[in-house]
């Protein structure tokens, strides 16, 4: 019998003394926290989930390392985030970013990029299958609210001015950082993940009074379970459900198993 762990991260605000004063205040990212772990119950999953101020780099990283250490081929993780999402230049060199900006998830104590996300994956046996819903928008100054105004649709993303400030406050600990990174990923191959992200990269991700968008789409089309189909048949019921200025993105690392997309999704 295969084993199911699943990890929700919710923010509904970060430390300001850690964002020079910022709080990106949201409303609906710990219900959105909540309700994939209740989803993740209802399968089987046995879950941990993280609100506002436990959303710190360590408790996630170390949640997710006690999860791949317990882990072996056939099992599951399903790792959900919501909250806001950032962007800082990526200077490595090494072309992975074809934006040449490294994306974030905005934890409450600093901004996580995307390539410690894929170091905490790689730490998964292989055949181990990967499961990432992220409700957070991954953009910058480009950001244009459709249909409104700021006041209007509340959106996940952390502001240019502060990505800029933090970026400029914090770019030789990244430089070291992405240093790190490097070495560490040079040394093994990259882990085999399936991602469903909330939009595109110059897209908002709405936030709500219940849920944010994304999650209130993924809530419906999953139905409490009603439904029938594989991840690419979830991820474009999905997008039925969600305005073309807001719509998700399918990604896959490495190289999943054909036979683990075709499965029913969140299957232990």
């Amino acid at each position: 019998m295969a084993t199911g762990l699943s990890v929700h991260v919710g923010l509904n605000s970060v430390d300001p003394a850690r964002y020079e004063g910022w709080e990106g205040t949201l409303v609906a990212c710990e219900n959105d926290a909540h309700d994939m772990a209740r989803l993740a119950r209802a399968g089987g999953f046995e879950t941990t989930t993280l609100l506002t101020p436990e959303g710190t780099v360590a408790n996630v990283t170390a949640v997710l390392g006690e999860a791949a250490a317990r882990l072996v081929p056939g099992d599951i993780l399903f790792f959900s985030y919501s909250g806001h999402g950032g962007q800082v230049p990526d200077e490595s060199g090494t072309d992975d970013e074809p934006d040449s900006l490294d994306e974030t998830l905005v934890l409450y104590d600093r901004q996580f990029l995307d390539d410690e996300v894929q170091q905490a994956f790689r730490a998964f046996a292989d055949d181990v299958r990967i499961v990432a819903l992220f409700d957070c928008c991954h953009s910058g100054s480009s950001i244009e609210v459709p249909g409104g105004t700021d006041e209007d649709i509340r959106g996940r993303y952390m502001p240019e001015p502060q990505q800029r400030q933090l970026y400029d406050r914090d770019r030789e600990f990244l430089t070291e950082l992405r240093d790190s990174l490097a070495k560490s990923a040079a040394a093994g191959r990259g882990p085999d993940a399936l991602l469903v992200s909330a939009c595109q990269d110059d897209q908002v991700a709405s936030d709500g009074d219940v849920n944010g968008a994304f999650t209130a789409a993924v809530l419906k089309t999953w139905d409490d379970g009603a439904f029938q189909g594989g991840y690419r048949e979830f991820h474009a019921a999905v997008q039925k459900k969600l305005p073309r200025s807001q719509r998700p993105n399918l990604y896959l690392t490495g190289s999943p198993d054909e036979a683990f997309l075709d499965q029913r999704p969140f299957s232990i």
